[in-house]
C-alpha cells in the first residue's frame, strides 16, 4: 500500500461518525452496513475509503481487542464461579416447603445446569461439573499466573487417592 500513502496518512482524531463506524464494523463485520449505521450519507464510498486509513484500522483492532479480552474476562470468571461458587441457595432449595412455582428469583442457582419436580413431588437438582470447568480454566493462558493448575492438580491427586482408599476398603477415605 505504499502508493497509497495519502490514503493512509494518520489523522489527529477520529470523529465520533468514524468512532461509531469502527464500532459497527466489529459488531458486523461489514464496512458498508457499519458506515451505513454510523449516518454515513454514501455508505459504500465512505467505507471504501475509511478501510484504506491507518488510524481507523487501528480503532477496529482496539475495539475487537478489548471487546475480546472483555469475553475472555467473562468466560474465565464464570468457569471460576462454576469451579468454586457455592451450592448453597440449592441446597436450601430442596428444602423449602413453599417455593412458588418459577419464582427462583431469591436464589443463586448460577452452578444448577437442571432443575426437576418428578411427579412424586421431590426436587432433583443437577449441577454444572466442576472438573470441566476447572479443565477449562487450566486450557486459559491466565491460568499458570494465578496457580489454578497447581490447585486442579491438588484436587486431581486428592480424588484419585480417595479412589484407592475406597477400592482398598479403607474407611479412613
Amino acid at each position: 500500500m505504499k502508493g497509497g500513502e495519502g490514503l493512509n496518512k494518520k489523522h489527529d482524531s477520529l470523529t465520533a461518525r468514524e468512532k461509531l463506524f469502527c464500532s459497527y464494523y466489529v459488531n458486523s463485520g461489514n464496512y458498508k452496513e457499519a458506515a451505513l449505521l454510523a449516518g454515513f450519507r454514501q455508505p459504500e464510498k465512505a467505507a471504501s475509503s475509511l478501510i484504506m486509513r491507518d488510524d481507523i484500522n487501528e480503532m477496529i483492532r482496539k475495539i475487537y481487542d478489548a471487546r475480546t479480552e472483555s469475553c475472555r474476562r467473562k468466560a474465565r470468571a464464570g468457569y471460576e464461579r462454576l469451579a468454586f461458587g457455592s451450592i448453597s441457595d440449592a441446597v436450601k432449595l430442596m428444602f423449602e416447603n413453599d417455593i412458588p412455582d418459577g419464582n427462583f428469583n431469591a436464589y443463586d442457582l448460577f452452578n444448577v445446569a437442571e432443575i426437576k419436580r418428578p411427579k412424586d413431588g421431590a426436587l432433583e437438582i443437577k449441577f454444572f461439573d466442576r472438573i470441566k470447568a476447572l479443565e477449562k480454566l487450566e486450557c486459559s493462558d491466565d491460568t499458570k499466573k494465578n496457580n489454578v493448575s497447581e490447585f486442579y492438580s491438588a484436587l486431581v491427586g486428592g480424588i484419585s487417592r480417595i479412589k484407592e482408599n475406597v477400592q482398598d476398603g479403607d474407611d479412613n477415605a
